[in-house]
């Protein structure tokens, strides 16, 4: 009996008989050398990437031109690339170290944002590492499809044209130079802004000739106030204009009558004497997440105005201090008068995170007072200051252990 012949069909190619929009999205999810390389799979892929609409060329993608000795190419790579691609282009992450900013020039940066203005452009991330400080060209402000804008140690110049970003969510500022009082007007500019970023704004930069201070200036409380629509803000309070007692912090909260999450950093900072035993009369009933980052514990009048942000805010689930690196001793703290452990009122706290303890008295009655007060507490993280011995943090832990809590299933985690 003759065995018949059978025949197996290839297997079919799902993937290359999806939509372009799907296929797009497929490739956007790739690093950007994966995507270009899919085109030597057969003749049907040859052209596939051409359709991206996401561009990141961010540190990974200057390694990997470090390991085939491409970062002098690195600017023509980016020109020829754009030159291929057919559809919008929603993304673009822009990651520039020194040794690739010798590779090119103002004008390739130019082209490429005046390119991306064109292309409709929603995303746009710029940022530089080292050396000089970027120029950002003015096509910048011709993106008026923009809803992200991050941008990292760069001039920030808006032409005297320019009258916003009618269409921005989010703003990242980072090392950010603005011309003198230019950016209250700015942000002014932005009607839908739901997410702004401001902090560490001051930094000391260490350039070949000088140390010098990079500051975006002194944003004023009656610009920022006119953000209604905030919902996440990152602020440096050394960078706003007259918050100088716990009376303008607490204003400066009400502004926003949408906030959910504020992280303030409280680097340089001090209060006036005025700010003792200040309380808060507005409650801020839709912030659910608080961060309080470089705050000196040991200020009476800062640790003040925190406890009493934090009781300010009935339905606040997620806190987080982080204290400054002052070298002081530990042993000689005392906890101030001007701090109240005694207020009546159970807080609604389901994650709290304290961050460089250092074992002082300051610091163990914070952590007492918290855990105390809020039955709802889930987890309790504890970071102990490196510069703690094993010895001291099992003297911490130990002290931990003893203090009463109100939740019956937190679990403090000392790491």
């Amino acid at each position: 009996m003759a065995r018949k012949a059978f025949k197996f069909a290839p297997p079919k190619d799902v993937i290359s008989s999806m939509p372009d929009n799907v296929v797009t999205h497929i490739l956007d999810r790739l690093p950007i050398q994966d995507a270009v390389n899919t085109s030597i799979l057969s003749r049907n892929w040859r052209f596939k990437w051409t359709l991206l609409g996401q561009l990141v060329f961010d540190e990974n993608f200057l390694k990997y031109l470090a390991k085939r000795n491409g970062v002098s190419k690195f600017g023509r790579i980016i020109s020829r690339l754009l030159l291929h691609l057919k559809g919008t282009i929603t993304k673009f992450v822009l990651s520039i170290d020194k040794r690739s900013y010798s590779a090119l020039d103002d004008e390739d940066i130019a082209y490429w944002i005046l390119f991306l203005s064109r292309k409709g452009v929603e995303d746009l991330t710029i940022t530089k590492t080292n050396g000089e400080a970027l120029n950002l060209p003015s096509n910048l402000f011709s993106c008026l499809e923009l809803k992200h804008l991050k941008l990292r140690y760069c001039f920030f110049k808006p032409p005297t044209s320019f009258h916003g970003f009618p269409k921005l969510l989010n703003l990242d500022l980072d090392l950010l130079d603005f011309e003198t009082d230019k950016f209250g007007e700015f942000i002014t500019q932005c009607p839908l802004l739901e997410i702004l970023n401001m902090r560490n704004q001051h930094h000391l930069l260490e350039t070949s000739s000088m140390d010098y201070y990079f500051s975006v200036g002194k944003a004023k409380l009656v610009d920022i106030a006119k953000l209604a629509n905030i919902k996440r803000l990152s602020l440096s309070l050394s960078d706003t204009e007259m918050v100088r007692d716990s009376s303008s912090i607490f204003e400066l909260v009400g502004f926003f009558p949408k906030l959910q999450e504020l992280n303030l950093d409280f680097v340089r900072y001090k209060l006036t004497k005025d700010s003792a035993n200040k309380k808060c009369t507005t409650a801020f009933p839709c912030l659910k997440t608080l961060k309080l980052s470089t705050i000196d514990v040991y200020d009476g009048l800062l640790l003040s105005c925190a406890l009493e942000l934090i009781r300010s805010c009935p339905n606040l689930q997620t806190f987080e201090i982080l204290a400054n690196d002052l070298d002081r001793d530990p042993t000689y703290a005392k906890c101030s008068p001007y701090v109240d452990y005694n207020a009546t009122g159970l807080l609604q706290l389901r994650s709290v995170d304290v961050s460089d303890v250092k074992d002082s008295v300051i610091e163990v009655c914070l952590i007492k007072y918290l855990l105390a007060s809020s039955p709802f507490l889930k987890r309790f993280v504890v970071r102990p200051s490196s510069h703690l011995s094993s010895d001291e943090k099992l003297r911490l832990a130990r002290k931990l252990l003893k203090l009463h809590r109100a939740s019956l299933t937190v679990e403090i985690d000392l790491l």
